[in-house]
């Protein structure tokens, strides 16, 4: 669909998918990817290019938009094939994975973006939304102590964004999921 809401041709569609899919690939490579080189790559010109993507931050919205949607989906599906706190560390697995290999992405929504990524910040909605929805999973079935809060939750998190994505990040990641875990698991029995 195009922003009027007006399904796309296929081949339009197939366009659009294909320059999302290569600016994604570039901006995680360079923030400052010129947008004629994603419409080069993505085999379009210039005219379909600016009919999808008006600016750099259209297309860069967009690629957030859908990346974090994808990363908020999966908690859904993680908790009908998991125990609830396998769900949870296999999602916090997933979370390190996004941050540690979406940094030149990262980069590119810092220069694109007015609202911080935080509250204010309407992707932050469906974020706090699956932490929500994993930490009720998980204190209904006494996995982790009552009271734990999204906004704790994410603090704690938060540190994932401290390891260098450049360097050996999944040992450090994993030791810092590690002890979020116990510090959630601190003193419950499972129901």
């Amino acid at each position: 669909m195009n922003e009027r809401g007006v399904p796309q041709r296929s081949d339009a569609q197939r366009n659009r998918d294909r320059i999302l899919e290569v600016a994604l690939a570039e901006l995680k490579r360079c923030a400052d990817t010129p947008l004629s080189v994603i419409a080069k790559k993505a085999g379009v010109g210039q005219g379909t290019f600016y009919r999808n993507f008006p600016n750099r931050e259209a297309l860069v919205f967009e690629i957030y938009g859908k990346e974090t949607q994808q990363l908020a989906d999966c908690a859904a599906d993680l908790l009908d094939t998991h125990d609830p706190d396998k769900a949870l560390r296999e999602w916090m697995d997933r979370l390190a994975q996004y941050a540690m290999t979406k940094t030149g992405l990262a980069d590119a929504i810092r220069q694109v973006v007015t609202v911080p990524l935080g509250p204010a910040n309407p992707a932050y909605g469906s974020i706090v939304a699956t932490v929500e929805l994993l930490l009720r999973a998980n204190d209904e079935a006494g996995t982790i102590r009552p009271g734990i809060t999204a906004d704790d939750f994410l603090l704690a998190i938060a540190g994932l964004w401290q390891i260098d994505p450049h360097g050996d990040w999944r040992p450090q990641a994993a030791r810092l999921i590690s002890l979020i875990m116990d510090a959630l698991q601190a003193g419950t029995s499972p129901r």
